[in-house]
């Protein structure tokens, strides 16, 4: 019998096979990075379930040479930000549907599509520049992976204080897609923009953005991932945050048989704000959910303030993962850091897995995390009936109170209520 082969073949291999079955781009201002994210790709090799911070979430089918087919669900429920006045930028399995978008020109705003941008652009500098430096201490091969091949992507320099958000709408139509797109966002010292994500996307979908904020600037960043049950997909955000910035990130995971998050938060100014949250409801009932949450933050600056809060609910076999980190730098005084990770099961065959770690190498530091898994109170839950609240809505009451937490992150209102009413839309199909 023959002998196995070593792991790192098994690597090389794969990495070898997945990119054969791509079509990298060629040419334009960002050939110089996209050919220093094949050079680290090749070098470290696609992920395995033996990576640490793979070791809860097999990578499998986001590796593989060909996506698995998923079917295609025609979503009966309205768009999920439907109500919101916004700008609306639409990719149809990863390729952008001009017909279908909104005019690109607003006020305090320079968009442009990352397939048509030319040799020489603004964004020159940042493509792939914040995901390779997201590599260390921590490698992730998929970023690196989207920024060697992403076909499509929107580029958007904030130059001013943005009237609505402008929301990057995904689309899945064909059962064997594979969409793997980039987007870069730049804002000015003291420019604020709000950017909306939503839709399945494609059968599998790798997305990355790269955020750079000024100093004062203001990054507001809601997505809403759904509709699809039989999607894999895997989403980064990197963020550069300089003095007196607030970044704030809030996603919302229904459905989908595998979803990793990943964020890369880099506070290198002082007096910085970043809040990082999710709500996760997994049903997997008839279709296998896992979901993932991946998180690191890195403190450089003074009298920084950094959150993470996570919230899942998981039901009938679904899996919810969190790994989350807070790296404090010397020197980076006065850090406030904060990491909270909760599940609720709603029954003995969910399961929730988490890491959260602290690593400080500064004295003067408030920080702490937290993690919790559990079932429903009984006690609250017999409050609500004692009363004459039926199961189901006593139930959803308690599963929406439990996910406040996360959505308190959402500083705008009517945002906030657009997921509360996806939430408790979903909720009443499953209690």
């Amino acid at each position: 019998m023959a002998a196995p082969r070593p792991r790192s073949d098994l690597r090389a291999e794969t990495t070898a096979a997945r990119l054969a079955a791509l079509e990298l781009p060629q040419g334009g201002f960002t050939a110089p990075a996209r050919a220093d994210a094949l050079a680290r790709l090749q070098a470290m090799g696609l992920p395995t379930r033996r990576d640490e911070y793979w070791k809860y979430t097999d990578p499998t089918t986001l590796t593989a040479a060909d996506a698995s087919p998923a079917a295609v669900l025609v979503d009966a429920e309205p768009p999920v930000f439907g109500a919101i006045d916004r700008l609306k930028i639409v990719f149809v399995d990863g390729v952008f549907d001009a017909a279908a978008s909104d005019d690109l020109s607003l006020e305090g705003l320079e968009i442009s599509r990352l397939a048509d941008a030319g040799d020489i652009h603004w964004a020159q500098g940042l493509y792939g520049t914040l995901e390779a430096q997201g590599q260390i201490p921590v490698a992730r091969p998929l970023a690196a992976l989207n920024s060697a091949a992403a076909t499509d992507g929107v580029l958007i320099r904030v130059t001013g204080r943005v009237s609505k958000p402008v929301e990057l709408i995904y689309r899945h139509m064909s059962e064997a897609s594979d969409a793997i797109l980039h987007h870069l966002v730049k804002i000015d010292p003291q420019a604020d923009v709000t950017i909306l994500e939503s839709g399945p996307g494609a059968a599998r979908f790798n997305t990355a953005m790269e955020v750079d904020l000024g100093a004062k600037a203001s990054f507001h960043h809601i997505r809403v991932q759904g509709s699809d049950h039989h999607r894999r997909a895997v989403t980064h955000v990197f963020a550069r945050i300089a003095s007196e910035a607030t970044f704030k990130s809030f996603t919302l995971t229904m459905n989908g048989a595998l979803t990793r998050n990943e964020a890369v938060l880099d506070i290198v100014g002082d007096h910085a704000t970043a809040h990082v949250a999710g709500a996760a409801v997994g049903d997997a009932k008839s279709v296998p959910f896992h979901q993932d949450d991946t998180v690191f933050v890195t403190h450089a600056g003074t009298h920084c303030e950094s959150r993470q809060v996570f919230k899942k609910v998981l039901k009938n076999g679904a899996t919810g993962v969190f790994q989350g980190k807070i790296l404090v730098k010397p020197g980076a005084q006065k850090t406030d850091g904060y990491q909270i990770s909760q599940a609720l099961l709603l029954d003995g065959d969910s399961q929730f897995l988490a890491k959260p770690e602290l690593e400080i190498y500064a004295d003067d530091v408030k920080c702490s995390h937290g993690s919790t898994s559990g079932a429903i109170d009984d006690t609250a839950l017999f409050y609500l009936r004692s009363r004459g609240v039926p199961l189901a809505e006593a139930q959803a009451l308690l599963v929406l109170s439990f996910l406040g937490d996360a959505i308190a992150e959402i500083e705008d209102a009517g945002i906030a209520g657009a997921i509360t009413d996806r939430l408790e839309a979903w909720l009443a199909r499953r209690l």
